[in-house]
This record gives structure tokens, C-alpha cells and sequence, in this order.
């Protein structure tokens, strides 16, 4: 199957990924997705019946981009996963216009995994704390996770990142109509995938998912449906420089 774009480091394809990845022979180390949720009249927020399924012959991980209503109207459709965690986006303005709810300002990006936890490729993302430095400091206080043992704690001065991401949302720059920014992206490709590893995205969209992937340092594959799109996305990866070596 020909590209539409390919370089070094990304491929993208054209067509309906339920045809399309088949025909790849594809083993990605995870993927990073943002299905249509169908919650919408536009012609192209269509969910593609029996994606999660199919996604699960070609990586056993996954981060999935979607709403509450999503995941619960589709729930049987990811019996070929295990829920691992969900992180909360969070935007400066929501998206929403009804008036008798609360004002829908964040998406949830849940982590699905295949087969053994311990065999899952898993990297937190840590930032810069300065708050009080915990240095040496002792505890074997049981919590209600569990008895925690003791240990001494070496503070290295960053914090696991929180499952609460705030960024800006794509709007008024965006390719797509649900651009995701590649801030939190980077940050979930960092987490599931290793250096030089293979991320792919069956709904590629505007392409920032093979950005990301190709800003830190992994090689991507994606799979756009809408021609308008994937031309659009092809612009982008073209004109985008390489990272710094």
C-alpha cells in the first residue's frame, strides 16, 4: 500500500482504517487515538464499528481520547482490553453550549493495555517541583492503597506528573475541528512508548500525533479517512523541521 506521506520517520495513509490496517502487517509499541465519539451530526464524527478490536491485533497499548458518554456507550467494544488509568485534560474554555449542565471544560484520554502489566512499557513523565523538599525522609505508615514499607525517599526536586493535564485548547489555530495539542500528547507517547519505538494513530486527523511522535524521538504511523485532512496533515509534517540531533 503506498503512503500519501512518508519520510525517515513518519508514514501516513489514506482511507478507512478498519481497510487500511490490515494491509499494513503493523506491530506498533502503542497507539494513541481520538475516535470519532459520534455525538455529533457532522459527516465526520461516524464511530467506525469495531475499531477497538481490530486495534488490539496490532499493539498492547493504547491511549484513547473520548468522552464519559463515549466510553460508556462503547464499553463492550474494548473487551479486548484492560483499563490501566485515565487522565483528565483539561482546557482553558469548554466546548459545550448547553445551559442546564456544567460547563464541559475537560477530555478524558484513557490508557488500555493488553496481556501482562509488568510487560507494559511504562515511563511517568516527571516536572519541576519546588515546593517542600522531602529529602531522606522515612515512612512505613500503611495507606489505604496498602502497607507501605519503609524506604528512604532520595528528592531529586521533580514530581510524577498529575493525571490532570491543563493546556489551552486548539481553538482558532487548529487543522482539525478536535486538534489535540501536542503538549499532551508528548507526554502520553512519552509514557507508553519507547525511545525509537513505533507510534500509531488509526485517526490521524490533523497529523499532531505523528508530530509529537516525531519531536520525541519515536517513528509514527497514521491513518486518516478524510482527504482534506490527510492533505492537511501531509502539509504539516512536510514543513515541520526535524529535532535537534
Amino acid at each position: 500500500m503506498e503512503a500519501y506521506y512518508s519520510d525517515d520517520d513518519v508514514q501516513l495513509y489514506l482511507g478507512d482504517m478498519r481497510e487500511v490496517l490490515p494491509a499494513l502487517g503493523l506491530q506498533a509499541d502503542c497507539l494513541v487515538v481520538d475516535p470519532p465519539y459520534s455525538e455529533t451530526s457532522l459527516s465526520w464524527d461516524r464511530w467506525p464499528d469495531g475499531w477497538p478490536t481490530l486495534a488490539a491485533t496490532v499493539s498492547s497499548s493504547m491511549w484513547c481520547f473520548g468522552s464519559m458518554r463515549m466510553f460508556l456507550d462503547r464499553r463492550d467494544e474494548f473487551d479486548a482490553w484492560k483499563l490501566s488509568q485515565d487522565v483528565v485534560w483539561e482546557k482553558a474554555n469548554g466546548s459545550g453550549f448547553a445551559a442546564d449542565r456544567f460547563r464541559r471544560v475537560h477530555e478524558h484520554a484513557l490508557h488500555w493495555y493488553r496481556g501482562n502489566w509488568a510487560a507494559q512499557h511504562r515511563d511517568v513523565p516527571r516536572s519541576a517541583y519546588s515546593g517542600q523538599d522531602k529529602h531522606a525522609r522515612r515512612t512505613d505508615q500503611p495507606g489505604h492503597t496498602g502497607t507501605v514499607r519503609g524506604y528512604v525517599y532520595e528528592d531529586d526536586g521533580t514530581r510524577l506528573a498529575r493525571s490532570v493535564i491543563r493546556r489551552p485548547s486548539m481553538h482558532g489555530r487548529a487543522i482539525h475541528p478536535t486538534e489535540k495539542p501536542v503538549a499532551i500528547l508528548s507526554q502520553l507517547i512519552t509514557y507508553a512508548c519507547p525511545p525509537g519505538g513505533l507510534v500509531a494513530d488509526l485517526f490521524a486527523g490533523s497529523g499532531s500525533t505523528l508530530d509529537a511522535a516525531r519531536q520525541a524521538g519515536r517513528k509514527a504511523i497514521g491513518i486518516e479517512a478524510h482527504e482534506p485532512y490527510a492533505e492537511a496533515a501531509a502539509k504539516r509534517l512536510s514543513a515541520m523541521p526535524l529535532p535537534a540531533a
